[in-house]
């Protein structure tokens, strides 16, 4: 798999953050292209990439405690096997107190197969219940807005 990169790049004007994978044989249904369930690893794939990704503070995890709370998925078009990867480009789009909204496309240089987004919600894991975004996670958002 190829490694995720900084997309330095600024398409639309917004940083984002690049994850490229392999479609497997697995993810592929009877209908001979993917299966609409897998495109949510795909985004979770990428956005577990996204966290983790932060050269500034040297591999500690940037953003911590969050749950997903909405996902919403516009399919393109279908992707069917192939031996080139393709890539999930992610960003942010809305930005509050305690919540953010990600946007995604999955594509290739081609195409564009998917269109997504997701809100994420700043969550205290000890006490279970939504918490206020901090300094640290708030700029590290910033960037890819």
């Amino acid at each position: 798999m190829v490694q995720p990169a900084l997309d330095t790049d600024r398409r639309d004007e917004v940083r984002r953050h690049i994850h490229e994978f392999q479609v497997r044989f697995g993810d592929i249904d009877v209908l001979g292209h993917v299966n609409n369930c897998r495109y949510l690893t795909y985004l979770e794939d990428a956005r577990v990439s996204m966290f983790r990704l932060d050269p500034l503070r040297q591999g500690t995890a940037p953003l911590k405690g969050l749950v997903v709370a909405r996902h919403e998925i516009d399919y393109k078009r279908p992707l069917l096997f192939r031996p080139e990867p393709v890539r999930v480009e992610t960003w942010v789009t809305e930005l509050r107190a305690a919540s953010f909204t990600l946007a995604y496309e999955i594509r290739d240089d081609e195409h564009v197969y998917v269109r997504a987004s997701s809100v994420i919600v700043a969550y205290d894991l000890e006490n279970t219940r939504s918490r206020r975004l901090d300094e640290d996670e708030i700029a590290f958002l910033e960037a890819y807005r």
